[in-house]
């Protein structure tokens, strides 16, 4: 079932196109790693997704899912870091969306569940900005779920952190995956794109692939990054 479809789509800001001539779609239980130099529009592609950045022409659109429904996992900033709050109350706000008023019994539950799935319910009376790197990634993670399950964007979440912590995140991603949750990650990481997607999106001024993990390989711009990505 598709549940993100892109057609014939041109991005950009303050009237200067990034990207265009944008075709894909996603469909439920794909794991989709968008990749490209800097500048080539990933994390353009993922505001346009987020509806924080309409499209300049062609259509983006969801299939029985709105944008409100998308976990978001942004890049880490410094001030995301130094947040003074606790890890339960930022996991809790991932339900925001949902409520009216108040958090009600099944979305206190719903933070709960999913602070425990990441193994950090050890961690929620602890303050955010205490916590390691890892740490704090894993409790975005959990906000992200607690927004909505069923489609995640994650922009660049393993930036900063070191290699043993990364290869747990990105562990921790694909056993979301493999729970039928929808992956779609921003990545300068080709090494762990062509190991962990089912599905890539290869961006520059115009779209350079879409298509399934195996096809990318076998093509030469796939060879040649997955290349890049083995000698760094």
């Amino acid at each position: 079932m598709v549940q993100l479809e892109c057609n014939d789509v041109c991005l950009g800001y303050d009237g200067k196109t990034v990207t265009e001539h944008l075709t894909f779609s996603v469909s439920k239980g794909d794991y989709l790693c968008v990749v490209g130099e800097n500048g080539a529009g990933k994390s353009t592609l993922i505001k346009a997704i987020l509806g924080l950045n309409p499209p300049i022409s062609g259509s983006l659109s969801f299939q029985g899912l709105t944008a409100r429904q998308v976990g978001y996992l942004p890049q880490h900033t410094p001030v995301q870091r130094d947040f003074p709050a606790s890890v339960g109350e930022i996991v809790q706000s991932g339900c925001l969306g949902k409520s009216r008023l108040f958090y009600s019994a099944a979305q206190k539950s719903e933070a709960a569940a999913q602070m425990e799935r990441l193994g950090i319910t050890h961690l929620k009376n602890r303050c955010y900005r205490e916590l390691s790197g890892g740490q704090q990634q894993r409790v975005l993670l959990a906000r992200a779920l607690c927004a909505a399950e069923d489609l995640i964007l994650l922009d660049e979440p393993v930036a900063g952190l070191d290699p043993k912590v990364t290869k747990e995140m990105y562990e921790i991603i694909a056993d979301l995956n493999r729970s039928g949750v929808t992956v779609i990650m921003v990545s300068h990481d080709i090494a762990a794109a062509v190991k962990y997607a089912t599905h890539i999106l290869h961006l520059s001024h115009e779209p350079l692939f879409f298509g399934t993990k195996t096809a990318y390989l076998q093509t030469p711009v796939g060879r040649s990054f997955a290349d890049i990505g083995e000698e760094g």
